[in-house]
């Protein structure tokens, strides 16, 4: 078996990280330095100052986004601090380059508080043409992003939407595998933090107009405490808002109950949770998307010999692969060339139909595209675009 933590232990050692900056124009001569920088440099910096907006022109602002972390929650290693985020930060910043030639800094901030990581994005602000949050816990994330939405350029939290937009899509082309309609299904949701919130708002079209919208009948979100339920009184003001669109017939219980009779399990949690008598339990044709990493809530085999028509998990080695990757470089892409201000629930909701829809037939085995199909964020970018221009 590889051992790809070995590797890229030696890989970051021997390139001291995976980012360089190079430079777009030449400096073989003083004519270069002049035009380069001073004396002809303050021409530009007269005009920004005149009009601000052309620093989206005139600089590397207009295709440029922050990667920003308070290394809070990073992968499945919880709250290990900024300097250790660093190596995902990077990572996320040559896969915007790679499939969208977005140009992103990795950065990451010691700071205690949501406030502070809120006053210093609005302080970096003019640098960026987008900001892209990255591995911070709920519910702190949460409250970062909805406070950053009016800072004129998109603020966007992948681990919540762009996880969420390719999930939808990898459910709607499962349901098309399975022979059932998306708004016929209920879903259970193992995982009430960012990821699992997100998704049960997108499932439901929370934010969204009536006419651009794929929703499922119900969603039961589940916690460690069990099913979030009406009838509980533990819960913190997210989980609680969660309510007001999940769990439409307030069943109680824990993950083994919810799952009975549902038609999709998707995991956002941790190894081990989702037994094969789970599955078992649940409608016919049922379909499981085991996205934790590195071990999902149950593996391929054993969900496969329980029942499982169409499984989906969050690894490379398996078989549908629920990555990221296939969502945040092309929405990104879509909103820096609209000059978007925002990026909105319609453009999420664009991002999943064209994710889906790159696959024109899709099997139990096909029902996303595969992570390093470079198409994939120009078609999602085009939606978004559109979108955002509606």
């Amino acid at each position: 078996m590889t051992d790809y933590g070995r590797q890229s232990l030696e890989m970051h050692r021997k390139h001291r990280g995976k980012l360089e900056i190079a430079s777009k124009v030449p400096l073989a001569s003083r004519d270069d330095l002049s035009v380069a920088y001073t004396p002809g440099v303050a021409t530009p910096c007269d005009a920004i100052a005149e009009n601000p907006d052309l620093s989206h022109t005139l600089t590397i602002r207009g295709n440029t986004v922050g990667v920003i972390s308070d290394g809070t929650a990073v992968l499945g290693l919880g709250n290990i601090g900024p300097a250790a985020a660093m190596p995902v930060m990077e990572g996320k910043a040559i896969l915007f380059k790679q499939f969208a030639d977005v140009d992103a800094i990795p950065l990451v901030v010691d700071v205690a508080t949501p406030e502070a990581l809120i006053a210093f994005v609005r302080a970096v602000a003019p640098t960026f043409g987008g900001i892209n949050l990255e591995d911070i816990a709920a519910p702190r994330c949460f409250e970062v992003e909805a406070a950053l939405q009016d800072i004129g350029i998109p603020v966007f939290h992948d681990d919540q939407h762009g996880t969420a937009v390719v999930l939808l899509a990898a459910l709607m082309n499962a349901a098309r595998v399975v022979g059932k309609m998306v708004f016929n299904m209920r879903v259970v949701i193992s995982g009430a933090g960012a990821a699992g919130t997100a998704i049960a708002k997108l499932l439901r079209c929370v934010g969204h107009s009536v006419d651009y919208c794929v929703s499922v009948r119900d969603v039961l979100v589940c916690d460690s405490r069990g099913i979030i339920s009406r009838d509980r009184d533990n819960l913190n003001r997210y989980k609680t808002e969660l309510l007001a669109f999940s769990n439409l017939e307030n069943r109680s219980g824990y993950l083994a109950d919810a799952l009975e009779g549902a038609d999709a399990f998707i995991g956002v949690s941790k190894g081990g949770l989702l037994k094969p008598e789970m599955v078992q339990s649940m409608a016919e044709k049922p379909i499981i998307l085991a996205m934790a990493n590195p071990d999902p809530e149950i593996m391929p085999d054993d969900a496969r010999t329980a029942g499982a028509a169409v499984i989906g998990t969050g690894r490379s080695d398996f078989p549908n692969q629920v990555n990221n990757l296939l969502a945040f470089p092309g929405i990104f892409r879509g909103a820096l060339d609209a000059r978007a201000p925002r990026i909105t629930e319609s453009m999420k909701m664009a991002a999943a139909l064209a994710l889906a829809e790159t696959i024109e037939s899709p099997t139990a085995d096909r029902i996303l595209p595969d992570p390093l199909d470079t198409s994939v964020a120009v078609n999602v970018a085009t939606a978004v675009a559109a979108a955002a221009s509606k």
